[in-house]
């Protein structure tokens, strides 16, 4: 029983590519929290006066956009507040704090979430993969000078998983 629905499945069926590929999107969906973030940037802290630049444990966190809606109402300053959702995929490093760097762009493929990293500003730039089973990251030993060189590796999958 999977939340309280019965599910029913046989051998092949769950060796299936497609049952495989559902089970971790849903998972992926499963995934998120709901936080408050300024129009101008950062996160609303847990005082609930301050930003954070950074979303991390101290910022509040909802789970539910119910639940973040009531708090957003109560607050003087709605007007300059959004409700926004983090998952692996909108936010890696929440998710992975093992991944360090500027996150360019975030994409999911086959369980994982692969991103393009630049570790320090101006340095080369680099593919991570993050594994949300496993919840490891792996950075790949192939540095990319240019975005456009990184880009076409990244939209190609032109590396191993």
């Amino acid at each position: 029983m999977v939340g309280g629905v019965s599910v029913y499945y046989n051998e092949k069926m769950s060796d299936s590519f497609e049952f495989k590929t559902k089970a971790l999107t849903e998972r992926i969906s499963q995934m998120k929290i709901f936080a408050l973030q300024s129009l101008v940037g950062g996160f609303l802290d847990e005082d609930l006066n301050h930003f954070n630049k950074v979303f991390d444990d101290w910022c509040v966190q909802f789970e539910s956009m119910e639940d973040a809606q009531l708090i957003l109402d109560s607050l003087d300053m709605e007007d300059q507040i959004k409700i926004v959702e983090i998952t692996p995929l909108s936010y890696p490093k929440y998710f992975f704090p093992k991944l360090q760097g500027i996150i360019h762009t975030t994409r999911e493929y086959d369980g994982k979430i692969i991103c393009i990293v630049e570790p320090q500003m101006g340095m080369s730039f680099r593919i991570a993969i993050c594994d949300i089973q496993r919840q490891t990251v792996r950075v790949l030993a192939s540095r990319y000078k240019s975005a456009q060189s990184v880009e076409g590796a990244f939209a190609n999958l032109s590396f191993d998983l």
